[in-house]
């Protein structure tokens, strides 16, 4: 028997299904991983009518009783194994908000323990990891949330609507970028050091290689791929996501990429420019993640809020749409409409030119971060038992197309995907980037 078999049987064998709550009775969670997002999310979560947070886990001790105190004045208890949260009874769904090498091994176990489980994006650190992830889910009949907000923002469902309802004519271009400025050393290199008192260094690093404690790796460790995907898959995820659900799309059928790490003098190995082009069934997807400039891709309009602005001029993060009657810029808390000309003869040969006239109405939206909604959503899913939205494939497809990105960056070249055998055509190499060796005792899945 392989060891996911084995995983798969022997655990299974121990859990409970998971309890069945009354109408009136209170959904029981746990945070496992005590960061400022985890924090976040759990604050909102417990919000939610009938929610209660029971349990806090983290590695750091320091994190999680900080986290216990500031979300319930000391009522939930603090762990730092977060097996022994699975084990408690009163914990209905988890919360998982760990750094990205460690979303697989608590979800996939969690369900197995009868668990439900919303997990931060990226939904996984590895393709075949996410696969897993889906499996679980499916096997032990258990709602399965992607923390990509996004979904719950009912502007992200307009323009949804606008798009597949021909509004802005037939898209065959899209773009999305996330950009920041981290020059001249944002992300210092640092020398190793003895971990602070109170973190489990070792459990950090859980299934990745053993490597000295490094603050940089631990405050920053998305800017190492050993334990994260990098821009892509933290800003992008939820750009691809949305463009997945705007779009009718699942899955590309080639990806190329190109970039660079330039800012030298910044600690990690991600590059801090990265350019992929991804080819959908009926359109192509351009997607930069660029960290030596803040500007972004668009302009400006009178009045309008957009995600990440800073001082007059950037629009720092956002995807578009190019359609043939007009383009749909749209980001975290908004959206905008800009019309194409009709073709107006007048203008020919330095003729003065007419009244304007449009090929579409334009229309602009503000809206807010959808982060309350998702999670409230969430709990609403735990005790209805209808699936989410977005669910665990859905999660695993846009967290798939972050990291095909990656994987092209570094073979450089580009790759066809087969989307339905999740694997590339006739490529060794890129095949063998769809999973990393996990570190025992975690090579559990």
């Amino acid at each position: 028997m392989n060891r996911r078999g084995f995983v798969r049987t022997a655990t299974t064998a121990a859990m409970p299904a998971g309890r069945v709550l009354g109408a009136n009775e209170r959904v029981g969670f746990a945070l496992i991983g005590c960061g400022g997002r985890g924090n976040l999310d759990a604050r909102l979560m417990q919000q939610a009518p009938g929610a209660e947070l029971r349990a806090v886990c983290d590695v750091f001790d320091e994190r999680a009783q900080r986290a216990t105190k500031e979300l319930t004045g000391g009522k939930a208890a603090a762990f730092k194994d977060f097996r022994k949260v699975l084990e408690l009874k009163e914990i209905d769904a988890v919360l998982v908000a760990t750094p990205d090498h460690w979303h697989a091994i608590p979800m996939v176990l969690a369900c197995q323990a009868g668990k439900d489980v919303y997990v931060e994006k990226p939904f996984s650190l590895t393709i075949r990891e996410g696969r897993a992830m889906v499996e679980a889910a499916r096997r032990h009949k258990r709602i399965v949330m992607a923390g990509t907000q996004h979904r719950s923002a009912p502007h992200i469902a307009e323009a949804a609507k606008l798009v597949q309802s021909g509004y802005i004519g037939e898209v065959h271009l899209v773009r999305s970028w996330n950009s920041g400025n981290l020059s001249p050393n944002r992300i210092p290199k640092l020398p190793d050091a003895e971990p602070p008192a109170g973190l489990d260094w070792d459990f950090f690093l859980g299934p990745t290689p053993k490597a000295p404690y490094n603050p940089t790796k631990y405050f920053n460790y998305r800017q190492f791929y050993a334990y994260s995907g990098g821009y892509i898959t933290d800003f992008g995820n939820h750009r691809i996501d949305s463009i997945h659900q705007i779009m009718n799309a699942t899955a590309p059928l080639t990806v190329a990429a190109s970039g660079g790490k330039f800012l030298k003098q910044n600690d990690g190995d991600v590059p801090d420019l990265l350019q992929v082009t991804y080819e959908y069934p009926g359109f192509i997807l351009e997607y930069t993640s660029c960290w030596v400039n803040s500007h972004g891709l668009g302009g400006r309009s009178a009045g309008m809020n957009y995600y990440g602005m800073m001082g007059p001029y950037n629009r720092p993060h956002g995807f578009a749409f190019y359609g043939a009657l007009g383009a749909l810029f749209v980001d975290r808390i908004g959206y905008e409409i800009f019309p194409e000309l009709e073709p107006d003869p007048s203008r020919r040969r330095g003729a003065p030119a007419g009244q304007a006239k449009f090929r579409c109405e334009r229309k602009q939206f503000q809206g807010e971060d959808a982060t309350a909604l998702h999670v409230r959503n969430f709990i609403q899913c735990v005790r209805s038992r209808e699936r989410p939205f977005p669910d665990e494939e859905a999660g695993h497809r846009s967290t798939s197309a972050c990291l095909l990105g990656n994987i092209a960056y570094q073979v450089g070249r580009k790759l066809r995907w087969n989307a339905q055998r999740e694997d590339f055509e006739n490529d060794r190499e890129a095949s063998r980037l769809l999973s990393r060796p996990a570190r025992p005792p975690w090579n559990l899945i």
